[in-house]
């Protein structure tokens, strides 16, 4: 049995039982990885942003926690016997640890630039977006390829929050700089709001994603899902059978 992949416009061999079941164990590893890893960053940027009184650095923090909810997710969804019946459930609560997110860090940094920011240089903080900057376009990578083989949107949307903080590593790594070298106090509350909207634009897409559509008919539950796979980041999903 083959099946179209519509984001290369050939056909694959459709996953086995034993193929499904090896890549939804190096799903739930690469998760358990981003929750170990993440919990060190969120504690590690928490304790410096509140040193330093950084908005920017906080916020990255509580994306590092809000990253090992969606671990945490990934894990309690493939701990199912079928992890598909629990996508759409799964989709939402990332989405919704997105918007908390978003909420918390754009009033934060709000407050910040109408009252003046008093964030102090942080080389920790420094040091901790540098090292994110390296580690997580590696583990994204490695999500995003075993969601795609497996078909699964949550995998790839958590592939996706982790590519996030890539750019969040970045962004807070130049905000930190130019705070500590040129003394621009309100970098730290921009770099906060980029955040917030980085949240929301993949809280948004999580929301939205089609949990169903990337189902294999064969597991699909009654009444709940449709045949096919619309969702792009699970271009590899069964799209029909040929």
């Amino acid at each position: 049995m083959t099946v179209v992949d519509p984001g290369r416009g050939a056909t694959s061999p459709a996953l086995s039982v034993q193929d499904r079941a090896r890549l939804g164990r190096r799903a739930q590893l690469l998760a358990g990885a981003s929750v170990s890893y993440n919990a060190i960053e969120a504690i590690v940027a928490i304790a410096a942003g509140a040193a330093a009184s950084s908005i920017a650095l906080i916020g990255f923090g509580l994306d590092s926690v809000v990253e090992m909810s969606t671990g945490l997710i990934i894990l309690w969804q493939f701990r199912h016997r079928l992890p598909e019946t629990r996508e759409r459930a799964a989709l939402r609560a990332i989405a919704l640890s997105f918007f908390a997110l978003a909420a918390y860090v754009a009033f934060e940094s709000a407050r910040g630039l109408l009252t003046g920011s008093d964030s102090e240089a942080s080389s920790v903080g420094m040091i901790i977006a540098a090292v994110s900057l390296v580690i997580m376009p590696v583990l994204s990578w490695a999500q995003r390829r075993t969601g795609r083989q497996l078909g699964s949107p949550t995998v790839v949307a958590d592939s996706k929050q982790t590519l996030v903080c890539t750019y969040l590593s970045a962004v807070l790594l130049a905000g930190l700089l130019l705070n500590a070298t040129l003394g621009w106090w309100w970098a730290d509350p921009v770099v906060g709001l980029i955040i917030a909207a980085l949240a929301v634009r993949e809280g948004l897409e999580a929301w939205r994603g089609d949990a169903c559509s990337c189902v294999p008919p064969a597991l699909a539950v009654a009444g709940s899902c449709e045949d096919g796979c619309s969702d792009d980041g699970c271009a590899a999903a069964p799209t029909g059978v040929r």
